[in-house]
Order: C-alpha cells, then structure tokens, then sequence
C-alpha cells in the first residue's frame, strides 16, 4: 500500500517509521525501538540493510538468461569424452522406455528447450534437436497440470523434460564443485535421464509471456531455491501456483530448483541415453 513493510519469517510484522530518508524506527511491537538502516552507493542505489545489529548486503541481481558457469576444463573436450562415456548399469525389472513428445498432446503447451540453443548456464547447445518428451505417465500428468491451470489464464512452459545420460556426465564435469548440488551425479544417473523430470514454469495464456518468478531457469543461486524467501510477492506466488498444481497430479520439487519437478514413477525406470 506504499508503505515500507518488513516481512520476517513470512509474515510483516512491523511498518516502522521513518526517521529520516534511509533510517526507519521499529514500533512498539517485536523490535520496538531497533532501527533499520538503508546503505547506498554513490549512485544512490541502496547496497545494504542494518537492523538492529545485523546487517544484510543486497542481493545481486541478474539480468534473465544471463547466468553462466566457468568450465572446469574445455567443454568441447568435456562434451566429446561425455558422448564416449557409458552409463551406469542397470537394475532388473524396471519399466521399458515410452517416451512421448510433449507437443503431440497438447498443442497449447509452449517450450523454449535451452539446452538445444546456447542460452544456458555452459554458453553452449547440447541438444541436437529442440524437442521435450516425458514417460506416458508423466507426460499425460503434465498436461492435466497444464489443462488445470487454464482456469487461472495460465499454462505450462517446458524448458527441459528427458536428457540422455550423456549430457548429465557432461553437465557434471563442467561444473565447479561448489556448484554441482545443481547438476546431477552421473554416477547414479537422474530423473531427468529416467524421462520423469521435467523443468517448467507458468505462461500467461492473454499474453503468451512466461510470469515473473524469483530467478531464471538454470541460475545456480539461492534464489533458485524452492523456499527462497526474496524477490517479489509476485513472482513468489507464481512459484507457489506452479508447485501446488504439479504437486496435484503426482510431481514433487526438486530442493534446489523451484522449475525442477520429479514424477512419482522416476525409480520404476532405467537411466536412458537416447
């Protein structure tokens, strides 16, 4: 309602006053009395926040799309050892490949598949073609999901579904350690390689634009978080919507990627390369 708001642990607990132009004082309440504090630059852009003691430095921002990783080695020697490598051995018993093409069941559904374009975390096209399949029974969920949201003037966005084993080696050792919670370990292979992960955010369907959400698709940072507690009240509730409607219909968030979502099936299918 225009007025400077602190929301801590999900709920705003104090409007404070202003003491002057970047100086707020806390009501009677929770932290009657503390201060908040707005640091700036000599821009005048606000750098850091203090309240109380504890101070907090503003995030970074990214521009969208713009997300990229420093290779450990020269990725095209990464990419061509992955497509020589063999994927791990396999469990008796599990169900045979049936992948299907997303775009064949609805033609509603859009996709911007990155990985077939270099508009992705490597800088680099990975993917011979720009094509999304899923397992039927994943796949015929995501289209009830997407179906679904229809009522809210929404739809689904698909940015990946199925990857060969290949690409998942290769992700994995291009990636800097402290970065690899958000690629998978080719050792045990993913559930995007078992064809029952998909990568997927909300459209308008007025006007055909993906919503905000908090990060971009493949930012490795906290913002990338399921339960990232920052970016816009928008774009939080866009999050919220797209988790509660795949949830609905048997799809679960990955903990480091609020696009990443597993179908119930994934361990009843084999690691596939193809």
């Amino acid at each position: 309602m225009g007025e400077l708001a602190v929301l801590i642990e999900w709920v705003v607990r104090d409007i404070p006053e202003p003491l002057g132009v970047d100086t707020f004082r806390f009501p009677s309440g929770m932290y009657a009395g503390d201060t908040l504090r707005f640091e700036r630059d000599s821009q005048g852009t606000v750098t850091a926040m203090t309240v109380g003691g504890t101070r907090f430095p503003r995030r970074r921002e990214l521009d969208g799309g713009d997300f990229r990783i420093t290779p450990r080695r020269d990725l095209r020697t990464i990419l061509a050892e992955a497509r020589m490598s063999t994927p791990p051995t396999q469990p008796e018993g599990l169900r045979p490949f049936d992948l299907v093409d997303l775009a064949s069941l609805d033609a509603t559904l859009r996709f911007d598949i990155r990985y077939a374009t270099a508009n992705n975390f490597l800088g680099a096209r990975v993917y011979d073609e720009a094509v999304a399949r899923l397992q039927r029974p994943a796949a015929e969920a995501l289209v009830r999901v997407h179906r679904a949201l229809a009522a809210q003037n929404l739809g689904l966005l698909i940015y990946d579904a199925h990857r060969p084993w290949t690409v998942t080696k290769a992700f994995y050792e291009a990636t800097p350690d402290e970065l690899r919670h958000f690629v998978a370990d080719p050792a045990k292979g993913s559930r995007h390689n078992r064809g029952c992960a998909v990568d997927v955010t909300l459209f308008d369907r007025r006007s055909g634009e993906a919503v905000l959400m908090p990060s971009d698709f493949d930012e490795f940072t906290e913002r990338a978080y399921p339960d990232y507690p920052g970016g816009t009240s928008l774009a939080r509730h866009h999050r919220e919507v797209l988790r509660r409607a795949m949830e609905a219909e048997g799809f679960a968030v990955y903990e480091h990627e609020w696009w990443h979502f597993d179908h119930r099936d994934w361990r009843e299918y084999p690691v596939g390369n193809k």
